[in-house]
């Protein structure tokens, strides 16, 4: 686990264990829930953080964690989860499938993205980005982190993993379906009076399809460079472009705050991330002025990042040998083969022109990577016709 210091979002003192379900800020007295090894630090929430920290310690750690399971983040516009629901996957965590997960927190459109994540062209990008610049990261933090899409497939790489999200719900996901104990997770708010990690314990900082939703974007980045300190990098992905409207919240930015947020950096269109990965090539980084029709821009900055791209043909991209993949789920039988079977018209309208899994002919389910890297199968792979899914997808 990557050491990370914690520190009250408030006061910036740092925080001690306080038994084994809290932390305590040593010189105001301060408490903050701590729920399956995930701490609790979002600001202007401190009804929430009493009465979670009132059942935590009456012993109701069920009712606790309920209680943090709803609380959402300031974009959210769906309806709140069926409280039922929410229950009983509490009660059923231990064998229930990420799906059931999905379903019982009530996620919507949301859920449709994180359940086929894994094979969606923005996800391949992020995944394209750190592999070109790849200089072999022991430790690594991921802002934004989600459920941990991107912390499963670094530790799968021997990474040590840190990652934060201001959505408790979805780090316990992460928890529970995607990513194993060893990576250490934290929820916090990027607007909080004070970092609660400010300390430079990582070689890579990570934050991909959420940059462009903070409001004080050079505050944020300030805090990721420091985190990455002076010998490590910072790989940002599919950061939505003002000048290209997409299908995402958030506040976008233009080619020229890109150049001023990252006077450092090589820039990327988002798109020529993803054609790189099913080419096996190398991608083309340009100027951000060249990008100014590009729909999401990526950039890589930092004094330890590797300074020219290499070609896409291992790593990250794909899976380790010996790994079992199975048909992207996406793919559904009709007629003598398959067709593609979009989770909703949103989805189609977003990913369908620029999904990477062609339609296929009748043929295996599952298929095994044996680490030949130019054969038609691990093409198959490369595009995501095949996805390596977690054990309790």
């Amino acid at each position: 686990m990557i050491p990370f210091e914690l520190h009250s979002p408030d006061t910036g003192n740092p925080l001690k264990a306080d038994g084994p379900h809290a932390l305590r800020d040593a010189e105001t007295g301060a408490r903050w829930p701590v729920i399956d090894g995930i701490p609790y630090l979002r600001i202007n929430r401190e009804a929430l953080v009493e009465r979670v920290l009132a059942h935590l310690d009456a012993g109701e750690p069920d009712e606790a964690l309920a209680a943090l399971l709803v609380d959402q983040d300031d974009w959210w516009n769906g309806p709140p989860a069926d409280p039922a629901g929410v229950i009983r996957l509490i009660k059923e965590r231990r064998t229930a499938t990420l799906r059931d997960a999905v379903q019982g927190l009530g996620w919507g459109r949301v859920g449709d993205y994180f359940l086929h994540r894994w094979s969606d062209p923005t996800f391949l990008a992020g995944l394209s980005l750190l592999e070109a610049h790849w200089n072999e990261p022991i430790c690594v933090f991921e802002f934004a982190c989600g459920i941990g899409h991107y912390l499963r497939e670094l530790q799968r790489r021997g990474c040590k993993v840190a990652g934060a999200d201001v959505v408790f719900a979805k780090l316990w996901v992460a928890r529970h379906w995607v990513v194993d104990e060893k990576a250490q997770l934290v929820c916090f708010d990027a607007g909080s009076a004070h970092w609660p990690i400010p300390g430079a314990p990582v070689d890579l900082v990570v934050c991909n399809d959420a940059f462009y939703f903070l409001d004080d974007k050079a505050a944020l980045l300030e805090n990721l460079r420091q985190n990455a300190g002076d010998d490590g990098w910072l790989a940002l992905s599919h950061i939505h472009n003002r000048d290209c409207p997409g299908f995402s919240a958030g506040r976008a930015v233009t080619a020229e705050e890109i150049a001023e947020y990252f006077p450092d950096a090589l820039v990327y269109d988002d798109a020529e991330l993803t054609r790189a990965l099913v080419e096996a090539r190398a991608p083309g980084p340009q100027e951000p002025g060249a990008l100014r029709t590009c729909e999401a821009f990526s950039v890589v900055c930092g004094p330890g990042m590797r300074p020219a791209p290499r070609a896409l043909v291992d790593g990250l991209t794909l899976p380790k040998p010996g790994t079992v993949l199975r048909l992207n789920p996406l793919y559904a039988p009709e007629g003598d083969g398959y067709v593609v079977r979009w989770p909703s018209e949103r989805y189609e309208a977003e990913y369908a022109s620029r999904a990477t899994y062609p339609l296929r002919s009748p043929g295996p389910e599952h298929l095994t990577f044996d680490g030949t890297l130019d054969s038609p199968e691990t093409q198959r792979i490369r595009v995501r016709e095949f996805v390596d899914l977690p054990e309790r997808w």
